[in-house]
């Protein structure tokens, strides 16, 4: 009992108090870096007073640093979340949304938008990472390939089985978008070649509005969730004793996973290892499988990483940006290496 109750203050004192006081010193350092140094009693002279020394430092903090660090907020969350999602769906530690084909199915209805559009004989005005055409694509696209893998889970019950078909999809769809690379002009591939690298800063506030309302959503019905993802932790069949209704429960998540993976991948292009790799670093963390703690500490650990790449994506003292997609690889993949190895393994708290 004891041991119990030090557990959740553990849990209670990172949750509340450790956590959002990193977050809240990275997003005050990511929105301080940049090509154009501004002084830190501007920054919150430009945040708090609207009002800086300078009209440019105004402009360019709410127009493109503030964006640029609450759409990393946003991603790291949602990204986060999905994982965790598809991990206790499959009960699989290696299904992610990128594993199991969204990222795929966004991919190409991107390409098909994009690039076969032009080989057809016509071109949307005005395609860009973030406009409303391209969103609708890879959202269409990323919820069809997931419908598809968990319509399959149904009668495969072996999750490599599942997880090697996920992969085919990814397969399927690559070949697809190379067959119309192929027949397309450089302008078109700059554009989808761009949208791939990914990016936090090409969201303008009324953009990031509906992103978030989207994101609102998806996080709505995860939290409506969380007693049937424990369960489904220890079986399907097991859930379904305890009076979860498999299908509907199924359904949820894959509406869930969609709405936030799908609508990040088509605003921020699709962006890698932080589906798959928060929820695991989050667990040997908190070294706990139960989702009402999962939930919150990995939609934190989202947003801490994903500051945390931004701020190295910046270049610090450089006016290039690298992008995101190599930032999150090259620093998320050796640390869950490293905690993997240091740990003794992910598990034991992985619910099994």
């Amino acid at each position: 009992m004891s041991h119990t109750i030090r557990y959740q203050k553990k849990w209670t004192f990172l949750l509340v108090a450790v956590l959002p006081l990193v977050i809240l010193c990275l997003f005050t350092l990511n929105i301080s870096l940049g090509s154009v140094s501004i002084p830190f009693d501007q920054l919150f002279s430009a945040i708090f007073m609207g009002e800086t020394e300078k009209s440019s430092w105004l402009h360019i903090i709410w127009q493109f640093r503030l964006p640029k660090a609450c759409t990393a907020i946003l991603v790291g969350a949602g990204l986060s979340i999905s994982g965790l999602q598809m991990q206790t769906l499959f009960r699989n530690p290696l299904a992610g949304p990128y594993v199991l084909g969204i990222s795929s199915g966004a991919s190409l209805g991107v390409a098909l938008v994009v690039l076969a559009s032009h080989s057809v004989g016509f071109f949307f005005q005005g395609l860009g990472p973030g406009s409303w055409l391209i969103v609708l694509a890879s959202s269409t696209g990323s919820f069809l390939v997931l419908l598809a893998v968990v319509a399959l889970s149904v009668k495969i019950k072996d999750s490599v089985s599942l997880l090697i078909i996920g992969l085919m999809f990814g397969s399927v769809t690559g070949a697809v978008v190379s067959v119309l690379q192929f027949f397309s002009e450089a302008k078109q591939l700059q554009l989808y070649l761009v949208w791939t690298f990914g990016s936090l800063g090409g969201l303008d506030w009324s953009e990031l509005l509906i992103l978030t309302l989207v994101l609102l959503v998806g996080l709505s019905i995860t939290l409506f969730l969380i007693k049937p993802l424990n369960t489904l932790l220890l079986s399907e069949n097991y859930a379904q004793s305890m009076g979860v209704n498999i299908k509907k429960t199924r359904l949820l998540i894959v509406v869930s996973t969609s709405l936030l993976a799908g609508s990040i991948t088509a605003f921020c292009g699709p962006i890698a290892f932080v589906g798959l790799a928060v929820p695991h670093l989050t667990r040997l963390l908190f070294n706990t499988s139960d989702h009402k703690i999962l939930v919150p500490a990995v939609t934190l650990s989202g947003i801490i990483v994903m500051l945390l790449c931004d701020i190295v994506s910046q270049l610090p003292g450089s006016q290039y940006v690298l992008p995101i997609n190599a930032i999150t690889s090259l620093i998320g993949a050796p640390v869950v290496i490293w905690l993997i190895l240091s740990k003794g393994g992910i598990q034991t708290s992985f619910g099994r």
